[in-house]
């Protein structure tokens, strides 16, 4: 078997990229351009076809072969200049598929805001505002311990979403792009713009609400089927770098067997339940949306109480979860030759 360390070189180069500079505002992203252009898909198939359901399907359709049309003639451009630009263009996409950093930043948001001067009342004011950034639930009533909590189910979350899926997806085109004609890089880009682009669109439409009900079913469907396998790969990575992160892997192990069915999504509990389980604490419970209270099930064990710590071994952990991924990936992508 061929060996070419021409994507692992890339991967590399876009992980660390991303270690380094996040998500600089400044910097335009794919994803915003990708979200700009599926509100305008939207109006035009609503307007179009019969029904929402058909609409939502359509729209899916459309985006999705806009990104493909889009991202090729970037990448085919790029090389025809030359196989290092070509390369270049990929590992700048892959750098902005990837958001460790930015979820890690978000996360020590909310731990200085807790840990930081000023009264007690004036500190939670504080953190229940930065982890708004992170969650969709109603902040304004939580406590330090219910800020704890959402910031970390985010953390489990987003870490298998936003770092272990598109690392996933990318090494997964990387090994397929030889039948497509790509090279691995290309198609390493190519994977990876398609599954962000599915979880945006759940992102902007995936709502049980009177408008995205129908609409949103065929995204959030997609994007659930997307993330099927790395989500169970997440949940595995967190047990695996439980001991390095100073947790128990077999507490990991146990609570997400035992608990990721708990979950609304079939793949969200799978990641919560096993950091739940391998920091000892207990995610999930009631919590309100717009205004309307949930009766969510608890995952994990109550061994401890939530405290603003747990930010911290949450934020390592996840760290360290990505880690193992990413040595995977690149042992992986050294056969895409």
């Amino acid at each position: 078997m061929h060996v070419s360390f021409e994507y692992p070189l890339v991967l590399a180069g876009a992980v660390a990229l991303d270690a380094l500079m996040g998500d600089p505002r400044w910097l335009p992203h794919p994803v915003r351009l990708i979200g700009w252009w599926a509100w305008r898909v939207e109006a035009v198939t609503r307007r179009r076809c019969p029904s929402a359901a058909w609409a939502g399907c359509l729209t899916v359709v459309l985006v999705l072969l806009a990104v493909a049309l889009a991202t090729l003639g970037l990448l085919l451009a790029a090389r025809r200049l030359h196989p290092a630009v070509g390369a270049l263009m990929a590992l700048l996409l892959l750098y902005s598929g990837i958001a460790l950093r930015d979820l890690l930043v978000h996360g020590q948001r909310v731990l200085a805001a807790l840990n930081g001067a000023g009264e007690e009342a004036e500190r939670l004011a504080r953190a229940r505002r930065a982890v708004a950034m992170l969650v969709g639930r109603d902040t304004e009533a939580l406590d330090e311990a219910g800020v704890v909590r959402a910031c970390v189910e985010s953390l489990a979350e987003n870490v298998s979403d936003g770092v272990i899926a598109p690392l996933c997806w990318a090494t997964a085109g990387a090994l397929a792009a030889a039948g497509l004609g790509l090279s691995a890089p290309a198609g390493a880009a190519l994977a990876l713009m398609l599954y962000k682009a599915i979880n945006t669109m759940d992102s902007l439409f995936g709502y049980k609400n009177e408008r995205y009900r129908q609409f949103g079913r065929c995204p959030a469907q997609l994007d659930d089927l997307a993330n099927l396998l790395p989500a169970r790969l997440s949940a595995l990575a967190l047990v695996l770098a439980a001991p390095l992160a100073g947790g128990s892997p077999t507490g990991a192990w146990r609570i997400w067997r035992r608990d990721h069915g708990r979950h609304a999504s079939p793949n969200s509990g799978h990641p919560e339940a096993a950091l739940a389980g391998a920091l000892g604490i207990r995610l999930g419970g009631p919590a309100s949306y717009f205004g309307q209270w949930h009766d969510k099930a608890a995952i994990g064990d109550e061994q401890v109480r939530l405290c603003s710590e747990h930010i911290t071994s949450a934020g390592r952990l996840v760290s360290l979860a990505t880690l193992l991924v990413v040595l995977a990936c690149l042992a992986l992508g050294c056969y895409t030759g």
